[in-house]
């Protein structure tokens, strides 16, 4: 008997960090100044989108504000819950709903500022990215 194994290696992570242009996990309240967390990064002119890794317990509510020298960003993001059922098991999924794409006419510095409402233990990873 003879037995093959091949095995193949994809580094999806690759494609997909090319068009990251801003990250943050925010998973410690050190993070954050009076209870929000501000960062600064240059954004190029394009489409984009945010991406978010929450669970459970992360912030119901995540305000985000963006703001540049000819743009102005708000929205407040709400945690949702879906339930799936498997016929043995019960399991959440988590996202947070609002608007999460965005377009930028010129490369320029952006401020952004994330407020988790109070709830600085909560982990998410937020993303901006490309589209």
């Amino acid at each position: 008997m003879v037995l093959v194994v091949l095995g193949l290696s994809f580094n999806q992570n690759d494609t997909k960090n090319s068009n990251v242009v801003f990250h943050a996990t925010l998973a410690d309240s050190n993070l954050y100044k009076n209870g929000i967390y501000l960062n600064e990064f240059v954004i190029n002119d394009g489409n984009y989108i945010f991406k978010f890794v929450p669970n459970g317990d992360s912030p119901q509510l995540l305000t985000i504000i963006l703001k540049g020298e000819n743009y102005d960003f708000s929205e407040n993001f709400k945690l949702k819950g879906t339930v799936h059922q498997t016929g043995i098991s019960e399991y959440y999924t988590w996202d947070y709903e609002g608007r999460k794409e965005f377009s930028i006419v010129n490369q320029q510095k952006i401020v952004i500022e994330i407020n988790p409402n109070g709830n600085e233990m909560g982990s998410v990873s937020v993303d901006i990215l490309r589209n």
